[in-house]
């Protein structure tokens, strides 16, 4: 498990890209945190750590976006859902057998769709600017 402290923006998406940067494709990030904690902040970051250069913005009305390149990124985002069910039918499984990495903010609402080898990200407010970034694997995070 590794802890960061972020006190601003910029920090968390560097930590984001630094995060990202070897991540091997199929891998899945459930991320945690809040409100306005930073989750697409982090997002942002590891596009830019995987090298790719797209705009990204939080995906909570179309619930998936997909950002492509030299590698593939694709931002979850299941704060309108309310059941692993409804990540089921709209094609989870078929989005883990493109070997992309798979960033999925509000993952609390989805733990069923979690085979335990995810990495998970935890973005906690400890001030109006300052975050706790916490990476670890499965539960142990």
């Amino acid at each position: 498990m590794a802890v960061y402290l972020s006190k601003s923006e910029s920090e968390t998406e560097a930590i984001g890209a630094d995060f990202a940067r070897a991540l091997p494709g199929g891998t899945v990030v459930a991320m945690y945190g809040d409100l306005g904690a930073g989750k697409t902040a982090f997002v942002r970051g590891m596009a830019r750590g995987m090298g790719l250069t797209c705009r990204v913005s939080s995906p909570t009305f179309t619930i998936v976006n997909e950002y492509l390149g030299s590698r593939e990124l694709i931002h979850f985002d299941m704060y309108r859902l309310s059941s692993a069910d409804e990540l089921f039918d709209i094609g989870w499984e078929d989005y883990l057998a493109r070997g992309a990495v798979c960033a999925v903010e509000w993952s609390e609402n989805v733990r069923d769709a979690f085979f335990g080898d995810e990495i998970v990200v935890r973005i906690e407010k400890t001030g109006d600017n300052e975050r706790r970034i916490t990476i670890g694997e499965g539960e142990r995070c």
